[in-house]
């Protein structure tokens, strides 16, 4: 039997429940209030991840341990225009960074992206979070110059990225 704390436990799902869209949203609002202020636009995404970012035709996932344990990451991927989808709310519990979550959760959304027929995918994060901004690097994603950045919802964003499919 894997240890729990191996990827390999790990298994990514889309949200299924109202317990799956509460996690969502607790891990969410840990982390932006642990580093940052919770803002108006994240609390309308975190209290309704079905009709913010699914409904409009996205897709919001959650990593858990094991088929029936703990949510212990998410993700999500919402339409922002023709073929362009934003990569939204990504997040893992403390005690579980470090060991490939965020990596699954990311290769997850890039595969439902390319499968719903997104061409690019954009993101905002901060320059504080340095280990997420290496990792979406990792996968490829390039910073935008000051030229190509729409304006943002987020005060803290101060990383734009994108990635072509």
């Amino acid at each position: 039997m894997p240890d729990a704390t191996t990827t390999d436990a790990v298994l990514i799902t889309d949200i299924a429940s109202a317990a799956d869209a509460e996690a969502f949203r607790v891990l969410n609002e840990a982390w932006i209030s642990r580093f940052f202020t919770l803002e108006d636009k994240d609390r309308k995404l975190l209290g309704d991840p079905l009709g913010q970012i699914v409904e409009p035709g996205g897709a919001a996932f959650v990593a858990r341990l094991g088929s029936d344990g703990p949510v212990i990451g998410c993700v999500g991927i919402a339409p922002v225009g023709p073929g362009v989808f934003e990569l939204v709310k990504m997040a893992v519990s403390p005690e579980h960074q470090g060991h490939g979550t965020g990596r699954k959760l990311i290769a997850a959304a890039l595969e439902r992206a390319r499968a719903i027929g997104a061409h690019r995918v954009v993101l905002e994060s901060n320059a504080q979070l340095a280990s997420a901004v290496h990792l979406y690097e990792a996968f490829g994603f390039r910073h935008l110059g000051h030229d190509e950045v729409a304006p943002s919802p987020y005060a803290r964003a101060d990383v734009h990225m994108t990635l072509d499919l």
